[in-house]
């Protein structure tokens, strides 16, 4: 599979939505495949919470040879987001007015931060028109945005368990992860590995919204029910800690969780609704009917106010992580939809 992994370097300040500014910024993006000679062959993926640019390797179901979104056919675009720990300028990139890293001191950054950043590469890439933008949970917040913000660019839009704002119930989880990790002293240190314990229990705190009762239940269970200790939820619990620790830093977690909460389509565009009422791409909404996180009234919101927006919805034991897993009902639902040309009626909204 041809892949190509780069750096975009933009050398000019960069403003932000809150005020301050990045003195320039990095971002590693990911492309497969080949753009064709027509140029409407381009799929844009936006990451979630803790993705990377690597889109074929969290998304393998749906990205890669002989998949739905096949570099034979389609030239892939996902670009790791601002603040973020795979090679964007984030918390442990090097501030070039103090040449320290900047740790706690990274600015709070949001969605239509992220979203300009994104807008910059897709014009350094000279990308006139995306002929298929998708993202799930965090990924979908941001090309909802970019989708309300540049109305003509996408052809279509696939939005995945995620919403138009970001829920009290998402900030109150986002919030507990926060504390979770400022009750790590290490966190006040100026280290790359500060807070790690803390955002050890904070990734505990976050797997219990990405599943349900029931996913414990079936995949958690009790060894034998006269058990009183050393469960397989603990167990579980712990090593998904661990494994986390490894592969990411409290700072971008914490910047990433301030990015999901920042998120509103209708700031400053005269209410949600009619910000939805801005996308002019052909959109599908899907929903996991376990989600506790982004529950099935969001997405049925999001299609009832898009224009001729479809809504489909995803039976999956796994809740949230439902948009992770369930590549076969994904890959149907979509390849139903487009072959509609987006005028499929796929469910009732409620």
């Amino acid at each position: 599979m041809q892949a190509e992994q780069k750096i975009f370097r933009y050398p000019y300040p960069y403003a932000l939505e809150l005020g301050r500014e990045l003195n320039g910024f990095e971002l590693s993006y990911t492309t497969y495949g080949t753009r064709n000679e027509a140029d409407d062959n381009i799929v844009w993926v936006c990451h979630a919470l803790t993705g990377s640019s690597n889109v074929a390797e969290w998304w393998d179901g749906l990205v890669g040879e002989g998949k739905y979104f096949d570099p034979a056919k389609h030239f892939i675009v996902c670009a790791n987001v601002l603040g973020s720990a795979y090679g964007s300028t984030g918390p442990l990139s090097v501030n070039p007015r103090t040449n320290k890293a900047y740790h706690r001191d990274f600015p709070v950054i949001t969605v239509k931060d992220v979203v300009g950043a994104l807008e910059i590469l897709r014009q350094e890439l000279a990308i006139n028109r995306i002929k298929i933008c998708i993202g799930g949970s965090l990924g979908g917040q941001q090309a909802l945005e970019w989708a309300v913000e540049v109305p003509d660019l996408f052809e279509e839009l696939i939005l995945i368990a995620t919403n138009a704002v970001h829920s009290p119930w998402g900030v109150a989880f986002n919030e507990s992860q926060r504390m979770a990790i400022e009750a790590d002293p290490s966190f006040q240190e100026d280290s790359d590995t500060a807070g790690a314990m803390g955002m050890r229990a904070a990734r505990s705190i976050a797997l219990l919204s990405y599943r349900n009762y029931d996913t414990y239940n079936f995949t958690q269970a009790r060894d034998n029910p006269d058990q009183i200790d050393d469960f397989r939820a603990s167990s579980y619990q712990q090593y998904q800690g661990d494994k986390f620790v490894k592969r990411f830093n409290a700072f971008s977690y914490w910047v990433l969780s301030k990015i999901m909460d920042s998120h509103n389509v209708g700031r400053n565009r005269g209410g949600i609704v009619h910000a939805l009422g801005l996308v002019k791409a052909k959109t599908l909404v899907l929903g996991i009917k376990s989600d506790l996180l982004f529950p099935l009234s969001e997405q049925q919101f999001l299609a009832r106010h898009i224009p001729d927006a479809s809504f489909q919805e995803i039976d999956s034991l796994y809740g949230h992580d439902g948009f992770l897993i369930e590549y076969k009902q994904l890959t149907q639902v979509i390849k139903a939809w487009q072959e509609s040309n987006g005028k499929l009626e796929l469910a009732k909204i409620g």
